[in-house]
């Protein structure tokens, strides 16, 4: 569950682009490639080369953690959205949400947190082979709230979209029985999403009287092995949220993946010390889809809490460097403290996948 370690599990922002950038770059592959075949016959006018090259530059040249059009979409979603839509959390579909309370010391156990997260891989790998196409989501949320001693609460959420299957409540009741085996699993209702009152740059105000600041985890090192909870959570005397949202593929899209994914790194990459490391990675992912794993997007959150903008930019700072000691990269999103901090409410498991960019 805590579990980012690069393998058969892959990065959702270290993928690549967002579902309609990546449709947008295969039809200018499409069409950069029907303008050199022309040119073959016919030469084409320079400025179709044009085009091509500025729809190419738009799409994937990245100045920071996102490419150009997607620094502009959210600079027009910042000027747009004053709130949070209610589209983001209402995706029509079946959502069920529970608390899990794993038996005490599961997760500062190496072993027994190893255990842990093969059984819930095994959930994981449940959910993703019972559609033709992705679109379950599995959601994760751990807080801690600290005072005169810190209180840990976790939930876990599972969203099956509107059309996906005929019997949503068949996968949902399955998958209850899995993550029962990893311990005290109780159905609860999540309470409602805080609205926000205030937005300042790196942070949003709510409605209970806290302030948020939002970061999607985009990198973090091999050597991380699962127990971002005592690196991330476990700070001095702050609270913080971690979640993380799991999207599982079934077993014929994640070997298509692979296949495409070792293609790629082996006609695009010329560094040769970056090969070996893909090479690496694709190995184990053939490993794992031989042993009957399947490929997993997953998008991960960290949220710093405070009663003041001052103590939650000191909050964000603190974690900022928590994570550099870590070897952790964070993107505090600029421009979508608004909508971020619902990606640490059980409510996560029910929004789109581009409603972050």
């Amino acid at each position: 569950m805590y579990s980012l370690t690069p393998g058969y599990r892959i990065p959702a922002l270290q993928r690549g682009l967002s579902p309609v950038e990546t449709l947008l770059t295969k039809a200018n592959a499409g069409v950069g490639g029907a303008v050199l075949m022309s040119a073959m016959i016919t030469p084409p006018p320079l400025a179709a080369f044009g085009v091509v090259g500025a729809a190419a530059a738009l799409l994937n040249v990245a100045p920071g953690p996102r490419s150009i059009a997607r620094w502009a979409t959210v600079g027009y979603r910042h000027l747009r959205e004053r709130s949070v839509p209610g589209s983001v959390v209402a995706h029509p579909g079946a959502t069920t949400t529970w608390s899990l309370y794993p038996e005490h010391g599961t997760m500062q156990d190496p072993l027994r947190r190893a255990a842990f997260h093969d059984a819930f891989s095994r959930a994981l790998t449940f959910a993703g082979g019972q559609a033709r196409s992705a679109g379950v989501q599995v959601h994760v949320t751990h807080h801690t709230t600290t005072g005169d001693y810190t209180d840990h609460t976790q939930t876990i959420s599972v969203h099956v979209p509107k059309g996906l299957v005929g019997h949503p409540a068949r996968i949902l009741d399955t998958i209850a029985g899995e993550f029962a085996g990893l311990g005290v699993l109780t159905a609860v209702t999540p309470e409602p999403v805080p609205a926000v009152t205030e937005r300042g740059s790196g942070w949003a105000g709510l409605d209970d009287g806290r302030y948020a600041a939002t970061a999607r985890i985009t990198g973090w090192p091999e050597e991380t092995g699962g127990d971002l909870m005592p690196k991330l959570l476990l700070g001095p005397g702050t609270d913080r949220s971690l979640a993380v949202l799991y999207r599982p593929l079934p077993a014929g899209q994640s070997r298509r993946s692979a296949k495409w994914q070792r293609a790629a790194s082996e006609a695009f990459t010329n560094d040769k010390v970056k090969q070996d490391a893909q090479d690496n990675a694709s190995e184990s992912t053939h490993g794992a889809l031989v042993q009957g794993a399947s490929l997993v997007d997953l998008d991960a959150y960290l949220t710093v809490w405070g009663d003041s903008p001052e103590t939650v930019t000191d909050a964000r700072w603190q974690a900022s460097l928590a994570a550099d000691r870590h070897r952790i990269r964070l993107d505090w999103l600029a421009g979508q403290q608004h909508r971020a901090h619902v990606m640490t409410t059980p409510h996560g498991a029910s929004t789109r996948k581009g409603a972050i960019l």
